[in-house]
């Protein structure tokens, strides 16, 4: 598995494309949740921003607005772009690493080799160790063309107020929505523990993999992929208003992944010719050799 020499996220206009590389937002993330670090401290986010994370959060909380939700739910979801495996997509995302940043020579690839093998080194199922591989390959999105915003970045429901949880929430006064009243009550277009999949949530790799893969892995690896960026949720308990009991229990997986999906990054680089034969085998386990993107 090779790096192609491209640097796709510089094709975009610099206004649209604050971040470096999308794994800068991997790691304001991991520093803002560093294990050890008191509730007090991982409050304070402009602390740990730079100002590409700082005007990617900008960007990200005025665009998401529920029309854009549904919008590119309508573009995506419907899976009819192309017929690919999932080594192949594997290998189409690598194509946004830039063989010239000194700061990194991983592929994509390895970046999601080095979660899957964190998980199997702690025992877990195999279903569990497929979902570490499988959980950024939404980021193709950019390769389509998408902005960052629409791409990565903590996500949160849109159609209803925002939570102040959410990191730099002062960003949201940009967003449209803020002007509807509707949109801006405690439920808003919702009921009261309607169900997360009754719920709208601002737009990005997480949904895209997600409804990618549901058909092939477990509900619990479904909620991994799902709601691994839903940070106001899993980690400071926001919007249980519109959770219900499956949610609440189904979250646990959720947690169980997160740590995993934030500090497996700078273990060792992963041996990729001596595991490549597992993971192709797990691969098949799941997944025919192709399917809809």
């Amino acid at each position: 598995m090779q790096a192609h020499n491209q640097t796709v996220l510089m094709k975009q206009p610099a206004q649209n494309a604050p971040l470096k590389e999308l794994d800068d937002w991997d790691d304001f993330v991991a520093a803002r949740y560093r294990q050890g670090k008191s509730e007090e401290e991982f409050r304070n986010y402009k602390a740990d921003a730079n100002p590409t994370v700082t005007e990617f959060y900008r960007q990200n909380h005025a665009g998401q607005t529920l029309d854009f939700v549904l919008r590119k739910k309508a573009e995506y979801c419907g899976l009819n772009r192309s017929k690919k495996g999932i080594w192949e997509m594997a290998e189409y995302l690598n194509t946004l690493v830039d063989d010239s940043d000194p700061d990194t020579d991983l592929t994509q690839t390895e970046h999601l080799l080095q979660t899957a093998e964190a998980i199997r080194k702690d025992g877990h199922p195999r279903w569990f160790i497929l979902a570490g591989f499988l959980h950024d390959l939404g980021k193709v999105l950019c390769l389509y063309g998408e902005p960052q915003w629409a791409v990565v970045g903590d996500t949160f429901p849109v159609g209803c107020r925002y939570s102040d949880q959410i990191v730099f929430p002062e960003f949201f006064a940009a967003n449209s929505d803020s002007a509807i009243p509707d949109y801006q009550t405690e439920y808003g277009i919702y009921e009261p523990n309607c169900g997360l999949d009754s719920v709208h949530l601002s737009f990005g790799h997480d949904e895209y993999v997600y409804q990618v893969t549901r058909r092939y892995v477990p509900e619990e690896a479904q909620y991994m992929l799902r709601y691994h960026s839903f940070y106001p949720a899993h980690r400071h308990g926001a919007y249980r208003h519109l959770m219900n009991e499956h949610d609440e229990r189904l979250f646990a997986w959720v947690r169980k992944f997160n740590p995993y999906d934030l500090y497996s990054k700078g273990r060792e680089r992963p041996k990729t010719q001596e595991i490549l034969p597992y993971y192709q085998d797990l691969v098949a386990e799941f997944f025919p050799e192709k399917i809809d993107w």
